[in-house]
This record gives C-alpha cells, structure tokens and sequence, in this order.
C-alpha cells in the first residue's frame, strides 16, 4: 500500500496512465482529451466567425472553409461533447451506486483508446493532405464525389471513435444493472446515473446504423463499391437515413447525461430532493425511447411525401412533453429550497431559458411545411448550437466546477468560475440569437461569404464578437484550472457541503478502490439520510475484508494502435502499393494484442484487510 502513496515520477505517471484500468484515471485521460478536442473544435469556430465577420472576407479561401465547418462540428459532437461527457460518467456514475469499480475496467481502458486514436487520425487530415470537406453529416452526393483522402479520414477516423463509444456504453449498462450497492435499486439511483444509463441504452442502439453506414461509405470511396452512387443503380438518401437514424438519437444520448448533471446540480444547491423524482426518471427513458422515432425531421425537404412528414412532426412535438416536465420539475426543486449561488447553480440557472429557447424553435422546425422555409439556413445553425451550447456544453462546464474537487481534491476558484460564465453566458447569446434572424433574412448556411447590402453585415458582427467572449471564458477557465492545480489546496469529501449523493461519502480525490466497505443505500440520496440520521458516514453493508482489483494493461493501447496503423493502410491502398502491408502489419498488432489477452491468465490482486485496517489508523479516511 505504500508504493500507492509515493510520489510518481514524470515517466512513471504516464505509463500509469497509458496502462490504467482504473475507472477514475480514465476519467481525467477522458477530460484532458476531450478539453484538448474542445479547443481544436472551438478555434475552429472562432475561424468561422472571423471569416463571416465582414462581407467579402478572405481569411480563409472557400475549400479550406468547407473544410473548417466540416471539422468543427464532426470535431465537437464525436471528439469533444461525447467523451467529456464519458468523462463524468466514469468519475462520478461508480460511485453514485456505491461500486469499486465498472464492470469491465479492460473494455473501459479499450473505449478510450480507440475514442482517442480515431480523434488523433480524424485531425491528421489536416497535415496530410485536406481535412474532410463534406460537412459534419457528409451527404454521401457530396462525399462520394470529394477529392483527396479527407472523408477518407472522416470515414475511418470515426469507426475507430465510434468502437470505443459503443464499448463504453455497453459497459456503463452492464455496470448499472450488476454493480449497485446493496439496497441501490433503480428508484433510489440518482438522476445523473439513470441518464447515464437510458443514454448508454441509446448508444447501443444508434451506433450501430452509423457503423453500418460509414461501412458502406468506406467501401464506396476505397473498394469502388457502388451503395450510394446514383448512376451505378445505388441510392444516396439512404445515407440520411442510416446518418440521422444515428444523429437525432445522438442529441439526445448528449442532452441526457447534461440532464442528469443539472439535476444533480438543482437538488445539491437548493438542499432539496428533487421534486418529481419518479417523474423525472419516467420523463428520461420516454425522451430515450421517442429519440428514435423522429430522425426524418431532418429529411422534410428530401420528399418523402406528407404522410412521412407528418408522422415524424408529431412524434417530434411529442418528444417536447417529457422535456416540459423536467423543466418544471427543476423550477419547482428550487421552489421553497435554500438556494446557494454557486459557480455550477449559475450555469443551471443559465441552461433553463436558454435551452427552453433551443426547444421552442426546436418545434418550429419540426413543422414540415415551415421547415421548407428554414431549412438550410442559420435559422437551423441558430437552433441546434442554442441545444448543444445551450444545453450540453453548459452542462459539462457546470460538472466541470461541481466534480472537479471530487475528480483531483481541489477546488477551482469560484470568482474566476462566475467570470468564466458570464463571459461564456454573454458571448454564447450574443452568437446565437441573431443567428435565429439572419436565417429568417435569408442568409443560407455553409456559404463562405457573402455580399455586402444584404442585410447581413451588422448581424454577423455581432455574432463575431459573442464568438469573442465565448473564447475569453474559455480561457478564464484554463487559467482557472492552471492556477487551482498549482496551488493545491486540499478539500474534505464533501467539499461544497450539502452532498446528497454517494460520491460525497468518500474521501477527494476518492482512494483506488473507493469504498472499502461497501455502503448500504437506506433510500434516494442516500449520504443525505446518513447525515440527517447524525451519522458521520455511510454505513457499511458488509465487514471489512480483502478487496480484489485489476492489474492494469498496456494491450488496450496496443489494440488500439494496431487499428490506427491499419486506417492509414486502408486509406493509401489504391494509391501506394505499401497499402496492404500497412493493413496486415495493423491488424497483426491489433489481432496479436487480442489473442495476447486470451491466453494471458490475469487475475488482478487483492488489496489486504490489514492494509485497509493500517490506512484507518494513520488516519486517513475512506
């Protein structure tokens, strides 16, 4: 036990982490690499901005801008709201159901290297030849057609991605279902665990069609197969379908988790539980369930004929009733409670007018005969950023502050967190409402300029300048975090005071193991009834004894790396004739790594009662 508590070198800390099964280390790889793609995916916005900042412009030229707009959105849904997002489900969802681990640290580890190999290959694009310039969904008439190895790189790039969120999903599912404390039934798990849970349900289901998609699109643009090219018999808007069957369920497994954080968020700062909880859950699996009925919403203008249209309209109405219901619920939470302005309770407060608005003209494009009207133009950019920003990003800034001093065992400044918000708060409306406008005016999206007296030139610099703050506060925010971490000071385990929830029970950050004993759940917010009851805290379901944990395992990186070599063999085959040696000698690593699992008999290690016993006594708590 004591080598735990040495300090690491440099070197030592990165093989840790490149080798770690630990749910809570994969978290922090997830933020680092997720924040990193946050940044590559905002500067790209901020290169947007400039370019549309004044007519005529030519900051960028009009391929490299197709470029940017394609990068940027592909960039922030699968490489940065996604896996920021896995990174609070693997930090906090263990915990909240009072386990010591998820069920598969293996697989956990395998799912984030594969994320993070697809999104390092995604963004070599752009230093080997052109990024992918066929948009974020990349329209297959468009992507068949496209020079160069761009979509290539979005093709293979996000079956890599993709692998690893499906894996990690699946996970998260098995680990709900199997790993709960004693007396954690599913109407006692905290809102934030059940979005993980009806969001990683989500996962299992939507990935797929994409897989199958990006499948038939790779084998379009490497094999000279025919699935989506119209003149050789194949049929391109099944591409739309495969991609939005995919990409409206894909909102929503990002707008849940988001969900369940303000939930937690709500309830933690107004020192109340929940109201409507039975609600609230019922309210997330509807939202689940009904996501996958509405994807040809994005497809009214396609032709698929009135009767089509008109079932896709209503189911995509119905789906605003269950997200109605939270928001009252939220309201009605901080109805008669104590609340406390905290950096993480001004973005909840931020989040519910803003993504009501995100929902308002979320039905007003969902009305088929006006979606002739706005479609295609910054009406809809305008709509899905005041759902996505609004709402998601939003969301992982606020568990950014909430979690932070549970995840690393400091707290980030609160004046510099309420100066990252407004910032950011400010900047995003600034951005965005205007937008609603300049796509009522007429202004199409995706164009790289445009004139001058058209009536767009003041709209857009106001845009420009929000993009501005947005970037200040984002920049606050790494200041913040810089600042926090070289400080170091230390916090208790219940850092803001009034945890309700299971994760506050342990020491920050939490021991390898989390619990030593493992803790018995009485009802819904367990560690408040604990504290309620004058009880210091949990109480244990079982006697201390020997706990079993996982060795750690450098294969999930090597599979990983194995599948990278191989998606550049796969990419250069017709044009070099090194392709197919490239491709075997990947997947030989990737293979050769698997089958080196399958026989490597590993059965972890125990961590002794008397250990745990020896920690009590120095007195350090768990």
């Amino acid at each position: 036990m004591s080598t735990i508590a040495q300090k690491k070198g440099f070197g030592a800390t990165i093989w840790d982490f490149l080798t770690t099964v630990d749910h809570k280390k994969i978290a922090i790889l997830y933020l680092i690499a997720g924040g990193f793609f946050f940044v590559v995916g905002g500067l790209e916005a901020v290169f947007i901005r400039i370019q549309l900042a004044i007519p005529n412009n030519d900051f960028v030229s009009a391929g490299a801008f197709n470029e940017i707009i394609t990068m940027h959105g592909t960039t922030m849904i699968f490489l940065a709201a996604m896996p920021l997002l896995f990174a609070f489900m693997n930090a906090v969802m263990p915990l909240q159901i009072g386990a010591r681990d998820v069920a598969f640290p293996f697989v956990n580890a395998l799912g984030f290297w594969l994320f993070f190999f697809g999104g390092v290959f995604l963004n070599l694009s752009w230093f080997l030849g052109g990024a992918p310039d066929a948009g974020w969904t990349s329209y297959a008439s468009l992507a068949i057609h496209s020079k160069g190895h761009g979509v290539d790189f979005y093709v293979l790039g996000l079956q890599i991605s993709g692998i690893g969120t499906l894996i990690g999903g699946i996970n998260f599912l098995v680990t709900i279902i199997n790993m709960r404390a004693p007396g954690m039934t599913y109407m006692r798990m905290p809102l934030f665990t059940w979005s993980t849970f009806v969001a990683s349900a989500m996962i299992l289901f939507a990935f797929p069609p994409l897989t199958v998609g990006l499948t038939l699109m790779m084998f379009d643009r490497l094999f000279g197969a025919n699935f989506f090219e119209v003149a050789m018999g194949g049929n391109t808007i099944i591409w739309e379908h495969l991609f939005w069957i995919f990409g409206h369920p894909e909102v929503y497994i990002l707008i849940l988790p988001a969900f369940g954080i303000f939930s937690e968020i709500f309830s933690l700062f107004s020192r109340k539980r929940l109201f409507g909880y039975s609600s609230m859950v019922f309210a997330t699996v509807l939202i689940g369930f009904l996501g996958f009925m509405v994807w040809a919403h994005h497809m009214f203008t396609d032709g698929l004929g009135p009767v089509a249209n008109a079932i896709f309209a209503v189911a995509t109405m119905a789906i605003g009733v269950p997200t109605g219901i939270k928001i009252f619920n939220w309201l009605f939470t901080m109805w008669g409670g104590s609340v406390k302005f905290t950096t993480p309770m001004y973005y909840a407060f931020g989040f519910i007018p803003s993504f009501v608005m995100g929902g308002v003209t979320g039905v007003m494009v969902a009305t088929a005969a006006a979606d002739y009207q706005y479609h295609d133009t910054y009406f809809v950019v305008a709509h899905f950023h005041y759902v996505i920003v609004g709402g998601v990003v939003l969301a992982i800034l606020a568990a950014t502050h909430l979690w932070w001093p549970k995840m690393f065992g400091t707290m980030l400044n609160e004046t510099l967190g309420k100066i990252t918000f407004w910032f950011f708060f400010i900047g995003f409306h600034l951005t965005f409402f205007i937008q609603h406008f300049l796509g009522l005016w007429g202004m199409p999206r995706r164009v790289f300029t445009y004139l001058p007296g058209q009536g767009f030139d003041a709209a857009n610099a106001v845009s420009s300048v929000g993009a501005a703050f947005m970037s200040i506060g984002v920049l606050v925010l790494l200041y913040n975090i810089i600042m926090t971490s070289v400080k170091n000071v230390k916090v208790g385990n219940d850092p803001w005071g009034d945890g309700r929830t299971l994760e506050w029970a342990i020491p920050s950050p939490p021991p390898f193991y989390n619990f030593k004993q493992l803790p018995l759940v009485r009802g819904l917010d367990a560690y408040w009834l604990e504290k309620m009851a004058g009880k210091k805290g949990m109480t244990p379901a079982e006697p201390l004894g020997d706990i079993h944990m996982p060795n750690s395992s450098f294969i999930p990186f090597m599979i990983s790396l194995g599948l990278f070599i191989a998606a550049f063999g796969a990419m250069y085959h017709r044009d070099h004739s090194w392709g197919m040696t490239v491709i075997i000698l990947g997947l030989l690593v990737t293979f050769g790594s698997m089958f080196l699992r399958s026989v490597k008999d590993d059965h972890g290690f125990h961590i002794h009662k008397e250990d745990l016993v020896d920690e009590s006594d120095k007195g350090v708590k768990a």
